[in-house]
């Protein structure tokens, strides 16, 4: 293995609720921590005024693209929170030299998340809360879950913890992905069913797919018009599985009962996007990944690869044959 200077200057990217400086022991690195959102012109300009030589993203909450990382000819390392960013281009850090690496994260928060806006979506937590600090009391009748038929949409390590809840409650599980076989649906407790069958059939349908070019509006107008009447969508996996004009209209004159969604495009969601006035939804800022717990798992991943570095010691988690030489 080649020595490796010592980094020089570390950025950590977008750490939009200043949780990274608590959640590991970063004493000895050259750490500067960004608090807002960059564009990619501005974020260039700052990697090249602070002559970084490492950065530090968590998520997807800036791309990577190659158009950046061209521009970036001091970067050395990245270290991405978890082991899959779909917006870090991973080829062109190769082409450039900069080696790239993961850290751990956890499945459990956006399972968590994602009963938590099942929960408030079925049963109009939010509207009561609001009604009753306004002089009322009960105000309609809601879905209950004990018997409803939940439709997930990928049984990944996500998907798969959704299900077993699911089963907790006492629901009926279906399940759909475009390579989903019946042994993997079975083996969470589901049925394997075809697409057009979950979102004719579920009471509440909940997405846990992967975003790439096969599945980037895998759920629009015809999907939703399938869906009977009252039923709900939740959306904790990313925010353009779902065709955003066709939810809209959706949720305006369709059939939908509701949509609670966690992951939209581009984030921090505009302020004139028109799911802001939609009826009958429950919007998070992506959440899903957003505990303590998971942010210690992130933060000291990445102090751990940003030690190694500096140390000349093989790099862990390398997700890009650089991080491997």
């Amino acid at each position: 293995m080649m020595p490796r200077p010592p980094l020089r200057r570390i950025l950590v990217l977008d750490d939009y609720g200043e949780a990274a400086p608590g959640a590991a022991d970063w004493s000895g690195l050259p750490v500067t921590i960004l608090t807002q959102k960059l564009e990619e012109k501005a974020l260039a300009a700052r990697l090249r005024a602070e002559a970084a030589d490492a950065v530090v993203l968590i998520r997807e909450r800036s791309a990577f693209p190659a158009s950046l990382v061209r521009r970036l000819p001091a970067l050395r390392l990245v270290v991405t929170a978890g082991m899959r960013n779909r917006s870090l281009d991973t080829g062109a850090c190769d082409a450039a030299g900069i080696a790239v690496c993961g850290t751990p994260s956890l499945a459990s928060p956006t399972v968590e998340l994602t009963w938590g806006l099942i929960l408030a979506l079925a049963r109009r937590i939010p509207q009561q809360e609001q009604s009753l600090r306004q002089g009322g009391w009960q105000r309609g009748a809601w879905l209950g879950l004990e018997g409803a038929v939940l439709g997930i949409a990928g049984l990944g390590r996500i998907g798969t913890g959704v299900a077993a809840i699911g089963r907790a409650f006492g629901m009926r599980l279906l399940a759909w992905s475009p390579n989903m076989t019946a042994a993997t649906a079975e083996a969470a407790g589901a049925t394997l069913v075809s697409k057009d069958a979950l979102f004719r059939q579920a009471d509440i349908v909940t997405l846990h797919l992967g975003l790439g070019p096969a599945t980037r509006g895998i759920v629009g107008a015809a999907e939703l018009a399938l869906m009977r009447p009252g039923a709900l969508l939740v959306n904790t996996a990313r925010g353009p599985l779902v065709e955003h004009a066709a939810l809209v209209a959706a949720l305006h004159g369709g059939p939908l009962g509701g949509a609670a969604i966690d992951t939209h495009d581009p984030e921090p969601i505009a302020a004139t996007d028109p799911i802001l006035r939609a009826p009958n939804t429950l919007l998070t800022p992506h959440l899903g990944y957003v505990t303590q717990q998971n942010f210690r798992q992130y933060f000291e991943g990445a102090v751990e690869c940003l030690r190694a570095w500096n140390e000349g010691a093989p790099l862990p988690r390398p997700l890009n044959a650089a991080a491997k030489a």
